[in-house]
């Protein structure tokens, strides 16, 4: 990863040794833009489909949550301090797949004769001595919590108007005027977190640092699945107590009607490409601990046709349940009202696709977003509001996920 930070373009993916049974790899590098397509969300999804049709190769890149702009009557006009572009992908030059004690390397023709010296120099990488003071960050709320509880009230009257009945509601935490080592900190972040779907992302001067514990969506060959997280509950240090809280989230009515709501969204969502009769709950409401929290997961599959494209499969499940809501129009509507921050990257899509037309991206949680040239620090937390939501214990649950990234910027 030291040896990575001296190129403009930078992925490294984590699984933080999670496994199961679509797990593909331990962890994956790609570096160095060979091509690349930046888009706004006017033609995003099509763009994005015609270069993963050319290039047919691996390809790395992000959608931000406003690519919904393009695809429904909506707008995103919120305060951004970030600036990414709405969609980035790009074509590595250099790749590295890791799985167990093997690690499979590929480079592009151009490139491939500096393989041993990249190992070589890879061995023999001395990292430059770094400083361990604090940052210093003043770390600020763009929504103050007496505005958070009259937009939450605002929310709920929406839901028992009928106007929707589930939407997740979102605020940023910011730092202006400041600066971080993004290696460093997303090191730190990890080992709080060691999520499964960790992210260091690297374009230019723009970063995220991700400890995302959130699937959006894999295809592996004809099978596409998505697993939607919806319902959180904090950990304990004292074994028995913290055996209390997960059990407690098992049996939560409101926890689970939540995960269930998104669960009959994805399931609408994945059969607009699915084969007829193909959609399957593989596992609902299932709880997962891990070192932050516990969460609820559910797993929902589909077959598709091999005629069918993978951007298009994206297209028609972006942006993923977990982060709108029931309905998803009215909801993304109504969230993009309420909130103060754009969304962009957060609340947005990491992830790859391979040459055969494979695919996995995680769902972009729990991650620091950071503007190197503008000195702006930003991570967001939100949560699912139903009509049996008490905002005091959202807005708990929000600090609660806004813990790890506080503790990686003040450490």
């Amino acid at each position: 990863m030291l040896w990575a930070q001296q190129f403009t373009d930078v992925v490294w993916l984590d699984s933080n040794q999670h496994k199961d049974e679509y797990s593909r790899y331990d962890a994956v590098l790609a570096v160095e833009a060979f091509t690349s397509i930046t888009t706004d969300y006017d033609e995003g999804f099509s763009r994005l489909k015609e270069y993963q049709s050319t290039t047919e190769d691996w390809i790395f890149g992000y959608l931000t949550y406003d690519l919904k702009n393009g695809k429904e009557p909506l707008k995103s006009q919120n305060f951004d301090g970030l600036g990414f572009p709405d969609l980035y992908f790009f074509q590595p030059q250099k790749l590295f797949l890791i799985q167990g004690d093997q690690v499979e390397i590929q480079y592009l023709k151009m490139v491939d004769d500096e393989i041993e010296q990249d190992l070589l120099a890879i061995e023999n990488f001395i990292a430059p001595e770094i400083s361990k003071s604090k940052t210093g960050l003043k770390i600020k709320l763009r929504t103050s919590k007496e505005a958070y509880f009259e937009k939450l009230n605002d929310m709920l009257a929406h839901i028992h108007r009928g106007d929707i009945y589930e939407a997740n509601f979102c605020q940023e935490f910011y730092a202006e005027n400041s600066s971080i080592n993004p290696l460093e900190t997303f090191k730190t972040l990890n080992s709080i977190s060691k999520p499964p779907f960790a992210t260091f992302f690297k374009h230019f001067d723009r970063y995220v640092l991700s400890a995302s514990p959130e699937r959006y969506i894999q295809k592996t060959r004809h099978t596409v699945i998505s697993q939607p997280i919806k319902g959180t509950a904090k950990r304990a240090l004292d074994s028995e107590y913290d055996a209390k809280l997960k059990q407690d989230l098992v049996e939560d009515v409101k926890e689970r009607s939540e995960n269930i709501m998104i669960v009959d969204l994805v399931r609408n969502d994945l059969s607009h490409t699915a084969l007829k009769g193909s959609v399957e709950v593989k596992e609902l409401c299932k709880v997962y601990s891990f070192l932050q929290v516990h969460q609820m997961i559910s797993t929902v599959a589909s077959t598709v046709s091999p005629e069918t494209h993978p951007a298009d499969i994206i297209a028609s499940t972006f942006p993923m349940g977990s982060m709108t809501g029931v309905p998803k129009i009215s909801a993304m509507s109504i969230i993009e009202d309420l909130e103060d921050a754009k969304r962009g990257l957060y609340s947005g899509a990491i992830g790859y696709f391979t040459p055969q037309g494979d695919f996995d991206f995680n769902v972009v949680i729990r991650s620091i977003l950071y503007n190197a040239s503008e000195n702006y620090v930003s991570f967001s937390v939100g949560g699912a509001i139903t009509a049996k939501s008490d905002p005091l214990k959202e807005y708990e649950e929000c600090l609660t996920k806004a813990k790890a990234m506080r503790e990686a910027l003040e450490k």
